[in-house]
């Protein structure tokens, strides 16, 4: 059944296929290891994984995640009967040439057994995620794009540990130049496709220089309606004007050009952010536009996504398919302008591939915290979802059961408003590292 199907994409995880860097595979009837099926269900692509294990004339393991009931090989013919929990069953015929397995696959829900979900596929091993030498990539956009879309076609191809070193456009479409380059909306640089990432991976992005390439920010003079009562807002009606600011890089602060007399003085300390780092949706995912945001990450604006800060996401796509940008020069707590300091930056990156790992939102690392993000239209529901984030964090890092794991955030937890400004609110909650010190970490 799709929704199933839909379900095990998005928590798929993928395994080494156990071989080491450059080794072949066994004989082409011993198909034992991971596998990664490309599977065409109405005409959509969708990715699934497989683990088998080959003795004899038997198979075991799981097929997209079910545990196999039935597994035979015989020659390069192979035959799968899968069981899932609600006790659909999928059944497999294949075969394996060339170190690649084609075939056909049935699944029929047993509440609806005259209607079976029909599908091909093609499946290829997981390889283990290799680090060759770094590389570093000096990458100047062309074109930018306007949705987290996993169809939009990759910028440049790197690997992980390698450097990239590129430029956003702000929030308008304008570049460093103060030319127009593309319709507004948040416009990304990307997307990157990094080498080995398979759906189910997590990719982990280091910011290593976030730099502002030109002397102005545009913002405005409101305050999101999300963020007002009754009275404020009335207080508020005339706002909405674009307020442009000066950017001082050798004073390191920004203030209103055309400031008032309240404001003469007044001045911000820079504070250069990315409002947007994302991964690609999964393609049986309406692609989002670049001001939204999710699990992927997209337009988070939040103010510590900044130099230095490191960024977990998830990996619905191969090559993973990374976006980035909206540059701010500075922020507040929640963007409550609705902008931020809208501007243009110069971006040095680089990535790295966790395998395996299905996360399922996204985390953050600075050198002094771990952050987890929640997004939700409330901010209740943000705030759970956040909570939620960390103490799976904590349960996967460290050796805590449930009340420790409760004492750790009784304890060490600090909430920020991260986003007021557009469809999903947002809450972190972040642990100070030196409150974790005396704790075991698991080992791997």
């Amino acid at each position: 059944m799709p929704f199933r199907l839909i379900a095990v994409f998005m928590l798929c995880a993928c395994a080494s296929s156990g071989l080491a860097p450059g080794q072949q595979a066994g004989p082409e009837s011993d198909v034992s290891g991971s596998w990664m099926l490309s599977a065409d269900l109405f005409g959509t692509t969708m990715y699934l994984p497989m683990e088998l294990k080959h003795d004899g004339d038997k198979l075991s393991g799981t097929y997209s995640r079910d545990k196999l009931t039935t597994g035979t090989v015989s020659g390069d013919a192979i035959h799968l009967l899968a069981t899932s929990d609600d006790g659909t069953i999928s059944e497999v015929h294949a075969t394996v040439k060339d170190g690649v397995i084609t075939g056909n696959a049935v699944e029929t829900d047993p509440n609806d057994t005259d209607h079976p979900l029909k599908y091909t596929f093609t499946a290829t091993r997981v390889m283990t995620v290799q680090h060759r030498a770094p590389q570093r990539h000096e990458f100047t956009p062309t074109v930018f794009y306007r949705q987290f879309s996993p169809s939009n076609k990759p910028v440049l191809t790197i690997a992980p540990g390698d450097t990239v070193h590129t430029t956003t456009v702000d929030a308008a479409g304008t570049d460093e130049k103060g030319v127009k380059r593309v319709l507004g909306g948040n416009p990304q640089t990307g997307p990157f496709y990094i080498e080995g990432a398979e759906p189910g991976d997590t990719l982990v992005v280091h910011l290593l220089k976030l730099r502002l390439n030109r002397d102005y920010a545009v913002s405005d003079d409101s305050v999101d309606e999300s963020a007002m009562n009754s009275e404020l807002a009335l207080m508020m009606k005339d706002g909405g004007k674009t307020v442009r600011w000066h950017i001082d890089v050798a004073k390191g602060v920004a203030y209103p050009e055309s400031a008032g007399p309240g404001l003469a003085n007044y001045t911000v300390p820079l504070k250069p952010m990315l409002g947007c780092i994302a991964t690609a949706v999964g393609l049986t995912q309406a692609p989002p536009p670049t001001g939204d945001s999710g699990g992927w990450g997209g337009n988070m604006d939040f103010n510590e996504i900044g130099e230095g800060a490191t960024v977990y996401l998830p990996v619905a796509n191969p090559g993973a398919l990374l976006y980035l940008g909206d540059a701010h020069a500075e922020q507040g707590d929640g963007e409550l302008n609705g902008d931020a300091l809208e501007t243009s930056m110069d971006v040095e990156f680089s990535v790295d591939v966790i395998p395996g790992t299905h996360l399922f939102g996204r985390r953050i690392e600075t050198p002094t915290h771990m952050i987890t993000m929640g997004l939700s239209a409330s901010l209740d529901d943000a705030l759970k979802s956040a909570t939620d984030g960390m103490a799976k964090w904590l349960n996967e890092d460290y050796k805590l059961t449930p009340s420790e794991t409760a004492q750790v955030l009784g304890t060490a937890a600090e909430y920020k408003v991260s986003e007021v400004a557009d469809r999903n609110s947002g809450v972190v909650l972040k642990i100070d590292k030196s409150r974790l010190m005396g704790l075991v970490k698991k080992t791997k």
